[in-house]
C-alpha cells in the first residue's frame, strides 16, 4: 500500500493515530510507529510545553516517526505547544480547530508539513488556500470533537473531487475494510481515534477501556453537553461525540440552564475519581462497536494492514 503518506513520512502503513487529548501520549504513538503507522501525541488545552518534550522525547528515543496534534482555539493563549512541538524531530504537526491560518507559516518554516482537519469541501477549499499539505477529512462518525454535518463517505467524495492535496479520511474507520474502502477512493490513508482508545499503551484507564469495548456502534451521541458541563472552553462551532449516557440524557437540549448549574459541574468533575460512567464524557466515535476488548498497538496497526490483501482479493474479482 504506497500512498503520500507512506512515501513521504516513512510509514508502512497508511493509517496515522489521532492525536487524542488524554489518551495519545508518548507510549501509544510508539507503540503505533514501531508498528509500521504514524503515531501522534495529543496535545490538550492544559498542556504544558514541558509535557509535549517529554512526551515527544519517548517516540524519538524509539527512532521512528510520529507527529504532534495542536488545537488552533488553545495556541494563542499557550503559543510554548507548538514551540515545543516544533523543537521536536516531529514529522507531521496538525492544528485544527480553530485559526489553524495563522500557523501554517511558522511550521513551514520549521520544514514541517501541516494537516488540519476540514469537515465540508468548502472548508477544504479554504485550507488549501492557506496552505496546508495535507488535509483530515472528518465525518461526522468520528469521536471526540469535531463537525456533526456531513458522514465520512460523501465528505471524502467531495474533498477528493475538490482539492488537489494528500487526504486522510477520518471517521468511523475502524478495521482493515475501512481503510480498503477509503483508499479505493483516492485517500491517502485513514486518520483513525476510536480503534487504538482500548490499546494498553494509551492513557485510557482499563475501568474506561472496558466501558468502551461494551458499547455498541449505536451508542454514541454529539453535542456540547459534556463540554459545557466540564467549562471546557472549547468555541461552540465544534460539538463532541462521546457515548450516551445518563448525565446527556438529562441535560441535552437544557445547555443554557447547564451553563450555570454549579452541581451539574461538580458531579462532572468528580465522576472520573468515581470512575461514574453514567456522568463522565467517554469520546468515542461510531466505530466503537467494532472494540472487543484491551488490544495492543500493534495488534490494531496488523488489522489495518489487512487493507492491501482486501484491494488485491477486490481488484481480482475474489
Amino acid at each position: 500500500m504506497r500512498t503520500w503518506l507512506t512515501e513521504t513520512l516513512g510509514v508502512s502503513a497508511p493509517v496515522v493515530s489521532a492525536p487524542m487529548a488524554g489518551v495519545a501520549g508518548g507510549a501509544l504513538a510508539a507503540a503505533v510507529s514501531q508498528a509500521g503507522a504514524l503515531g501522534m501525541i495529543g496535545v490538550g488545552a492544559h498542556t504544558t510545553p514541558d509535557w509535549v518534550d517529554e512526551q515527544c522525547a519517548v517516540v524519538a528515543e524509539a527512532g521512528v516517526p510520529f507527529g504532534v496534534g495542536l488545537q488552533a482555539w488553545v495556541l494563542a493563549d499557550m503559543p510554548g505547544q507548538l514551540e515545543a512541538a516544533l523543537a521536536t524531530p516531529a514529522a507531521l504537526v496538525s492544528v485544527s480547530y480553530g485559526p489553524y491560518e495563522r500557523y501554517v507559516d511558522t511550521v513551514h518554516r520549521a520544514g514541517r508539513p501541516i494537516a488540519t482537519s476540514v469537515g465540508s469541501a468548502r472548508a477544504a477549499r479554504h485550507a488549501a488556500d492557506a496552505g496546508v499539505d495535507v488535509l483530515i477529512a472528518r465525518g461526522a462518525e468520528g469521536g471526540g470533537h469535531g463537525w456533526d454535518d456531513v458522514a465520512t463517505l460523501p465528505l471524502l467524495q467531495s474533498v477528493l473531487d475538490r482539492v488537489d492535496l494528500p487526504v486522510l479520511a477520518a471517521g468511523g474507520i475502524g478495521s482493515a475494510r475501512g481503510l480498503a474502502a477509503v483508499l479505493a477512493a483516492g485517500a491517502a490513508g485513514a486518520w483513525v481515534g476510536t480503534a487504538f482508545l482500548t490499546c494498553v499503551e494509551s492513557m485510557t484507564s482499563a475501568w474506561v477501556r472496558e466501558r468502551l469495548s461494551a458499547a455498541a456502534e449505536t451508542d454514541t451521541v454529539y453535542g456540547r453537553v459534556f463540554d459545557i458541563a466540564a467549562r471546557a472552553g472549547w468555541p461552540s462551532e465544534f460539538g463532541e461525540r462521546a457515548l450516551r449516557n445518563g448525565f446527556y440524557d438529562a441535560w441535552v437540549g437544557r445547555e443554557s440552564d447547564l451553563a450555570v448549574d454549579d452541581d451539574a459541574a461538580r458531579a462532572m468533575r468528580l465522576a472520573a475519581q468515581a470512575h461514574d460512567a453514567d456522568v463522565l464524557c467517554l469520546d468515542a466515535g461510531q466505530g466503537v462497536g467494532l472494540l472487543n476488548g484491551d488490544t495492543t498497538a500493534a495488534q490494531v496497526v496488523a488489522e489495518f494492514a489487512r487493507a492491501g490483501a482486501l484491494l488485491r482479493a477486490a481488484a481480482q474479482g475474489t
